[in-house]
């Protein structure tokens, strides 16, 4: 089963046609990885493949693909703006695990409570998250301390049934990242120093708590190893902090 294989073609393919792409550097042996989980007749082979490009006004494009059977299905699929533009991140979480399915979509806003910022990078997407929102119900609560990373414009949902994300779900993931790429089309370099400085601790604040709270920091542990998936948290899935230190 591959059941978000065909939301990372295509967020490939529409990435190509509307940016001038180029490959982002992925460290070795993060590429893909593979592991037997269970035993005897319930083994299963669970491999973990990563994508990421880059380009002129986006720092890192990226996804992590998790695949073990119809029970273990995971897209998370991120996008990160260079440093010199206000941008919010794209941000797709489509999980399926034993429990059922798990829906995040949003344009993760670098500064949430601004109202100026909200009215730049939220009200276009509003009717896009209307629509969508009469489609698929509320997910539920989510922890506070997370709220503050995601925009009114937040699409969090659980659907019961797998052809609901195999249609509804998949176009509404088409519909954000269109729409996140014509704010891409639009955006102009900010040279402004102060508000240079409040982007990157922004960006740190974001990159910081996501490293800290990955939900799938249990997940790859138990098929990997500690020692790979805090590698790979740290130094592809949220790499900001040593791509700086790097430099």
């Amino acid at each position: 089963m591959t059941l978000y294989q065909p939301f990372l073609d295509w967020a490939v393919a529409r990435l190509h046609e509307r940016l001038d792409l180029q490959p982002y550097p992925i460290p070795a042996g993060f590429e893909a990885k593979q592991a037997m989980v269970g035993k005897g007749k319930h083994a299963s082979l669970v491999q973990t493949t990563s994508t990421a490009f880059q380009s002129d006004k986006l720092r890192q494009i990226r996804a992590a693909h998790v695949q073990g059977g119809a029970a273990l299905q995971v897209l998370n699929f991120v996008i990160f703006p260079r440093l010199n533009y206000d941008l919010p991140f794209f941000g797709a979480d489509l999980v399926t695990l034993p429990g059922g399915h798990l829906i995040a979509l949003d344009m993760q806003p670098l500064f949430r409570d601004d109202p100026e910022y909200q009215a730049k990078y939220t009200a276009p997407i509003w009717p896009i998250f209307e629509r969508y929102r009469q489609q698929l119900e509320w997910g539920g609560e989510f922890p506070e301390d997370a709220q503050a990373f995601f925009s009114p414009a937040f699409l969090w949902t659980r659907p019961k049934e797998t052809n609901v994300v195999e249609t509804q779900v998949l176009a509404a993931f088409q519909d954000y990242l269109n729409a996140y790429l014509d704010l891409v089309e639009q955006a102009e370099p900010v040279s402004d120093v102060v508000q240079l400085q409040a982007i990157e601790a922004a960006q740190l604040r974001y990159i910081r708590y996501r490293a800290e709270k990955d939900p799938a920091r249990g997940m790859f542990t138990r098929f990997y190893g500690p020692d790979w998936t805090e590698a790979y948290i740290h130094g592809f899935l949220f790499d900001l902090e040593r791509q700086q230190v790097q430099r």
